[in-house]
């Protein structure tokens, strides 16, 4: 069930290199959660039933997965970039011949 959770597959898209980016506007989502979670408690507190209890903690529990999930994809993001960058500067020292070789051949 956990592979399949709405949450954990939007969570899943979002830890891939393409959805980094979006780490951070996911955080507005937790909003709605936490607003999905305080109607609940107005509705068990006007007498309703119990139960709803069950959707609050799911709630409050879905809105702190998207609340962590926008600095680490953040940070995650910084540490990607800078992988690349390094990895582009080392093609670029690899295409240009030294000027060493190039001495010897002349």
């Amino acid at each position: 069930m956990l592979r399949y959770a709405p949450t954990n597959l939007l969570l899943n898209a979002i830890r891939t290199r393409r959805g980094l980016k979006w780490g951070i506007p996911a955080m507005l989502i937790a909003a709605l959660y936490l607003y999905a979670a305080a109607i609940c408690t107005t509705i068990i507190n006007d007498g309703g039933p119990g139960w709803l209890y069950l959707l609050v903690l799911l709630y409050v529990w879905n809105a702190f997965k998207f609340l962590w999930i926008g600095p680490l994809s953040l940070i995650e993001l910084v540490r990607v970039r800078a992988q690349e960058r390094r990895q582009r500067r080392e093609t670029m020292h690899a295409a240009v011949p030294s000027e060493d070789c190039t001495n010897g051949l002349v």
